[in-house]
């Protein structure tokens, strides 16, 4: 039966994977041994051999069930650092070929030449050094566009980030996606690069944290390989950072963050970054960096709402049952959640795994008792501490009153109504005392406050206005 070489073999890889993959991942492939059916690849680092399995495994696996031998599994090891390459290209561009029985027919050793050439070693530490500095993150499977929940808080981000994953021509450059913690930002930002990945796999994409860029920038400063850094992130298709807002007040990086940004938007190429406010807010970061951040589209990933938090919880639920189809959760207990859970999708998500858990472990329904017992120190740590000032401030703003007014001694009807407002919500809302509440507004007593909190629990049910008024202010203040 005719052989095959390691070369030829990667020769098909390279077709199938693209130029870019097969110059990052394949290329740096050895093949130690081929043995009862299992065939070694040596990897330069064990994250590079992971990478591989996870992302081109199926694919080497399909090339090589063409082999004789019959190979059923891959595994991978790593490469010794400067060990002589038993098999694949050697220094004369020779190749080892792959035999009937599975063994390797050694290439001849090259005669010496002057200069020196790059030995295996060295060619092995150069690409090293390439992967160690375009290594993208890894991708969270989860996070793509069919799980993420869309309501008004992130409808535009939500769109503008599909408009870019469509691969269509670039049109908002960059993309800067900005919001507190746990509103979806890296879940868009992950969905983008599984989206692209899947509609072009030859696509250059990287996508990594501005952690990762800082660490990369000084690795290359280190090992005096600045021209291999720049050229290497300035010849991307699409650059993905997240949480741009630590490279601020790091000089060297945010400067070489800047060139880089300019040369990929010269060149028409799509940027996409995210951080927990926007680009003028950042603070220490230059006036000429925050302007260029801001020159495409900025979209804020607003905190959820209820409706929002409910559905998300809706979503876990549903995928929890394909798995569990005998989960049982009682009446109220997602609505009680989205209520007491405001501040954090990622706490929401994970009381709601904490649950399932428990409930699976030890077969129980998940009951409103089950969820207060199993929950108690989250839902402690979730309470909203608001203050009677913030209340007060708030339902200032929302009648389009001074604050003084509104706590001060005035009765008119466009004051004291307002002021009923916020004593209500100030006794719903909070856990202070009546007196003490008095006294934050201006001094008044507790049976003012009394009276007044009356008041408006009867006129929620006559004046749909009020009602509707006192809503809107509860959802914005526990938002």
């Amino acid at each position: 039966m005719a052989t095959m070489s390691w070369g030829e073999l990667k020769d098909n890889l390279r077709k199938k994977v693209g130029e870019h993959n097969f110059t990052n991942w394949i290329a740096p492939l050895e093949l130690d041994s081929l043995k009862d059916g299992v065939a070694t690849l040596s990897a330069p680092s064990t994250y590079a051999g992971t990478y591989v399995q996870r992302n081109f495994g199926d694919v080497i696996l399909g090339e090589m069930g063409a082999l004789p031998d019959n190979v059923r599994r891959i595994e991978f090891s790593v490469a010794r650092r400067n060990a002589p390459s038993q098999m694949g290209a050697s220094a004369s561009g020779q190749t080892a070929t792959l035999n009937d029985n599975g063994t390797t027919a050694p290439a001849p050793t090259p005669a010496p030449s002057y200069p020196p050439r790059r030995t295996a070693g060295q060619d092995s530490d150069a690409r090293s050094m390439q992967e160690r500095m375009l290594q993208p993150a890894p991708l969270d499977p989860g996070c793509t566009f069919d799980c993420f929940i869309v309501g008004k808080p992130n409808e535009l981000a939500h769109a503008a980030a599909r408009r870019v994953a469509s691969g269509a021509e670039v049109e908002f450059n960059p993309l800067f996606l900005y919001g507190g913690v746990g509103l979806g930002k890296t879940h868009l930002m992950h969905a983008i690069a599984w989206e692209l990945k899947a509609t072009n796999p030859a696509l250059n994409v990287v996508y990594l944290s501005a952690e990762q860029f800082m660490y990369r920038f000084v690795q290359a400063l280190r090992d005096r390989k600045m021209m291999d850094f720049k050229s290497l992130f300035r010849n991307v298709d699409v650059l993905m950072v997240d949480d741009v807002q630590f490279i601020a007040g790091k000089d060297s990086t945010q400067e070489e963050f800047f060139h880089t940004f300019n040369a990929l938007i010269e060149h028409n190429k799509q940027i996409i970054l995210s951080g927990d406010c926007a680009p003028n807010e950042i603070k220490n970061l230059p006036p000429r960096i925050s302007s260029r951040l801001s020159s495409g589209l900025v979209v804020d990933l607003h905190p959820t709402d209820y409706e929002l938090r409910l559905g998300i919880l809706q979503s876990k639920v549903d995928v929890f049952r394909m798995k569990h189809p005998g989960l049982v959760v009682a009446d109220g207990v997602l609505e009680f959640l989205a209520h007491r859970i405001s501040t954090n999708v990622r706490v929401l998500e994970g009381a709601l795994t904490r649950l399932f858990a428990f409930a699976s472990l030890v077969g129980r329904e998940i009951t409103m008792d089950l969820t207060q017992d199993c929950l108690s120190d989250v839902l402690r740590s979730s309470d909203r501490k608001l203050t009677i000032e913030e209340i007060q401030r708030r339902v200032a703003e929302h009648y389009n009153i001074r604050l003084s007014d509104m706590i001060g001694p005035k009765r008119v009807r466009s004051f004291a109504r307002p002021r009923q407002v916020a004593m209500y919500l100030c006794k719903k809302l909070t856990s202070r005392s009546l007196p003490e509440i008095g006294r934050r507004f201006g001094g008044r007593d507790h049976t003012t406050v009394m009276h007044g909190v009356k008041r408006i629990e009867e006129l929620m049910s006559q004046d749909s206005q009020i009602a509707d008024d006192l809503e809107m202010l509860r959802r914005s203040l526990e938002a």
